[in-house]
């Protein structure tokens, strides 16, 4: 036995204490709890940009290095931009980012190139590493995505059409910082009333739109492409079309961009709203676009709420105080539709659109006829679903005309929808119980242009399905009113 071993070992032991004492704290487990998250997320800031501009991208993450990868979506994805090992830091999440925004710095630019087309362009974030010095030495990945939108460099000169993306939807629903427009998905349950788009996004044009787009692109369809708000602070786009898309949840619509598309239709343009909830809810463009209010339910907490004028109360367009109902517009609305397969409400629905005039152009090339149901397969109406106050004489379906519809305006097909208690209840001027329908129709302003409404958001299941009488139905009108 080493009759010198417990001195050795006291030696030790002093040694120890006198290198925690220089050097801090020994490495223990809640040490090791406090090693950074492993994360990557960020935003562009712009939504759309014409080719010859920059477009900055704003990016925290918790890695040293991440990778870029911008790919257009269309009938086929086509990748146009790659970077790899770009320098990554991680920024602070103001407390208010879902309303303000982040202010994260730039963290690169990208020119957009002459030759890029226009359309939907998504921007991948990728990083990883091999996990930890002491502990988490795995390798670990982290990935997440935002967007921006190509403008036509020479606008109206390959296509007379115009898609113009639901960019608006995208952002009311996004709840990153903790609050959206929605009260379902916030924080603590709670609603806002602005949100910015300074932030990690949450795009639904993969639920919505792409569908749409892959079928027109792989049927020779050109378009371009445009943001919400580019109807707001480029009207001068519209004068090169002929023809204006709204496609799938269309749902928030400001003053600006209702009265350049209503000045579109007025001049000879046509529209076709391959959407549904379409221009439900007013907003107001803040921040030069980079964020949108609106009060909704809570009408009379809006700053405008106090004063003589309500025409840009941020409530329904319907909401009588605002008095300028979405029917003006589009010939149909959500307060005469609601829900199908969705919400509880006719969760026995066939998801189908019933035909009532099958002699309109519309129907050319589907051999429908009256009574025929379709698009039930793929349930094309779904959803959310708008409609207008009807009539029923002989069997046939008539707008009273008393809801702001067009006189115009004829309806082609319907199918049942009703709203959901929860949804409809605060307002006061809401007939309680009522069940309405999804109205397929369309009218033509006297010396202007026509427009066309599906009437549900879930038109383009069919296109994605391959229905046939969706797909004939949606050549006649891009070919008529493309014209």
């Amino acid at each position: 036995m080493n009759r010198h071993a417990p001195l050795s070992c006291l030696c030790q032991f002093i040694l120890i204490l006198l290198a925690a004492l220089l050097t801090g704290p020994l490495p223990c487990a809640a040490a090791f709890n406090d090693a950074p998250p492993f994360f990557i997320e960020g935003y562009a800031g712009q939504l759309s940009v014409e080719p010859g501009e920059d477009i900055t991208f704003h990016v925290s993450t918790g890695a040293k290095k991440f990778d870029v990868e911008i790919v257009r979506k269309g009938a086929e994805d086509e990748t146009v931009w790659s970077r790899k090992g770009l320098p990554g830091k991680e920024y602070p999440i103001p407390e208010f980012a879902s309303a303000q925004g982040c202010e994260w710095p730039e963290s690169f630019r990208v020119s957009i190139p002459k030759d890029w087309h226009s359309g939907y362009y998504e921007v991948s974030l990728r990083a990883k590493d091999n996990g930890e010095k002491y502990v988490r030495r795995g390798r670990r990945t982290a990935e997440s995505s935002c967007f921006f939108i190509v403008r036509s460099a020479s606008p109206g000169q390959d296509t007379k059409i115009l898609l113009q993306l639901s960019t608006n939807t995208y952002n009311a629903y996004n709840n990153w910082g903790g609050s959206s427009l929605y009260a379902y998905n916030g924080r603590a349950g709670i609603q806002g009333h602005r949100v910015s788009f300074d932030r990690p996004p949450a795009s639904q044009f993969a639920t919505w739109e792409l569908g749409f787009v892959k079928w027109a692109e792989s049927n020779g369809y050109k378009l371009d492409y445009a943001a919400n708000t580019d109807l707001e602070f480029h009207p001068d786009l519209l004068q090169h079309y002929h023809l204006v898309l709204s496609v799938g949840h269309d749902e928030y619509w400001s003053t600006p961009m209702r009265d350049h598309l209503e000045g579109f239709i007025a001049n000879s343009g046509n529209v076709a709203f391959f959407s549904g909830n379409t221009c439900c809810w007013q907003v107001r463009s803040e921040d030069e676009g980079r964020a949108l209010t609106c009060w909704k339910e809570n009408f009379h907490k809006d700053p405008v709420y106090p004063s003589d004028d309500h025409s840009l109360l941020t409530s329904l367009w319907s909401h009588h105080l605002v008095n300028r109902p979405e029917t003006q517009l589009t010939g149909v609305g959500f307060l005469w539709g609601g829900f199908h397969l969705s919400h509880g409400q006719f969760m026995d629905g066939d998801g189908a659109f019933k035909v009532h005039r099958p002699d309109s152009w519309v129907f050319e090339g589907t051999d429908l006829k009256h009574g025929d149901s379709f698009g039930g397969e793929n349930t094309i109406v779904g959803y959310e679903c708008d409609g207008c106050e009807l009539e029923w004489r002989d069997g046939l379906p008539f707008p009273t005309y008393q809801d702001g519809t067009p006189e115009s305006f004829t309806v082609l097909c319907t199918a049942p929808a009703r709203w959901h208690h929860g949804d409809c209840e605060w307002y006061e001027k809401w007939e309680r119980g009522r069940t309405g329908a999804a109205c397929l129709g369309l009218y033509t302003k006297p010396g202007g242009g026509t427009v066309f409404t599906s009437g549900t958001t879930d038109w383009a299941h069919g296109l994605r399905g391959g229905d046939p009488e969706v797909e004939r139905m949606t050549k006649n009108i891009l070919d008529r009113l493309s014209e």
